[in-house]
This record gives C-alpha cells, sequence and structure tokens, in this order.
C-alpha cells in the first residue's frame, strides 16, 4: 500500500434552505475520522465545498479550502449618507489614499468611543467629539469650531491616528487590546 493518500471530497451546487449541515470525512481504509466540518446557514445559497487532504505516515496534513457562495448577506454594508460625520470621514480617508478596511477600522472604533456624535462627552474623563480627544481641547489646533463641527474632529482624529498609529487599523487594534487609543 502507498504510505500517501489523498481524500477529496466535493459536494457541488447543494441548495441549502437554512439550517445547519454537517460533513464528515472518513478515511474509508481504517474507518477513523479525518475531519468534519459544520455550517450554518440563514439564506439560500449555491454552495460548492471542496476538501483535498494529503496525508503520509507524518502526522503533517496539508489542506485546502475552496467556498463560493451566490447568498445575499442578511444585510449589505450601507453607504454613508451625504452630510453624515461617516461619509465626511469616508471622504477624508479616500483622500489620503487609505484603504475601504482602513474606514471600516475607524468606523469601529468611532462607532465604539462616540457613535459618530461629535457632541459625545465622556463625563467622568472630559473626552469629547467623534474622536474622544482628552483633552478636548488639543482639536483647537485643526480648527476653532472644534466643539461644533465634526469635520474639524474628524481632521484632527484622522492626524492623531496617523502620528500614533499609522492606519485606522492601528488605532482599532490597539483599541481592542487596551479598550482605549
Amino acid at each position: 500500500m502507498d504510505s500517501k493518500r489523498a481524500l477529496v471530497l466535493v459536494i457541488a451546487s447543494v441548495a441549502f434552505t437554512g439550517g445547519t449541515h454537517s460533513t464528515v470525512l472518513a478515511d474509508t481504509e481504517s474507518t477513523r475520522k479525518v475531519h468534519q466540518r459544520t455550517w450554518t446557514l440563514d439564506a439560500q445559497p449555491q454552495v460548492i465545498h471542496r476538501h483535498i487532504w494529503t496525508t503520509d505516515a507524518h502526522p503533517t496534513v496539508i489542506h485546502r479550502d475552496t467556498w463560493e457562495t451566490e447568498a445575499e448577506p442578511k444585510a449589505r454594508p450601507s453607504t454613508p449618507g451625504k452630510g453624515t460625520n461617516k461619509q465626511i470621514a469616508l471622504d477624508l480617508v479616500v483622500q489620503r489614499s487609505w484603504s475601504m478596511r482602513e474606514f471600516e477600522c475607524l468606523d469601529s472604533l468611532w462607532t465604539r468611543e462616540s457613535n459618530w456624535n461629535h457632541h459625545a462627552e465622556n463625563p467622568s474623563s472630559g473626552a469629547y467629539g467623534i474622536p474622544q480627544a482628552l483633552p478636548a481641547v488639543k482639536m483647537s489646533g485643526v480648527g476653532s469650531d472644534w466643539r461644533h463641527n465634526p469635520t474639524t474632529q474628524i481632521r484632527w482624529g484622522l492626524k492623531y491616528i496617523k502620528g500614533r498609529y499609522g492606519k485606522p487599523c492601528g488605532a482599532w487594534g490597539h483599541f481592542r487590546s487596551h479598550n482605549w487609543y
């Protein structure tokens, strides 16, 4: 018997109507379970799921997954409305040639900090605005209208993030680790 085996499982164009589907791949020669995959779908996708394993006498396993779906997401990410604080930030992120991924990190960060409210104030610390600047008066370096102008706050926040973390995903990663940025 060859010491190398290739195990292949292909499920193609399977229509799910919801619920949970589980697949078990077993080594047919020894009838031991090699791999199990379970997933739950709430939409009606067309799924192509292909696994290829190559094993030899050593415990090394090479594993490759391919997933394709035509399912529509439950909720599509919304584009910020014109004139909203998020849209102002998106425009400024694009001007900096940062990726959409960077905007997503910024969105996560400032949603947690202030929910994009340019009048948000932390009563215990005094942090203020969209980026929750502390002390808030730091934002006056970008504009004297920092108390009421979301654009000024966003410009200051992006400048702060660039200087301290490089990009929004760096700030978001630090926030997730330390609960502050």
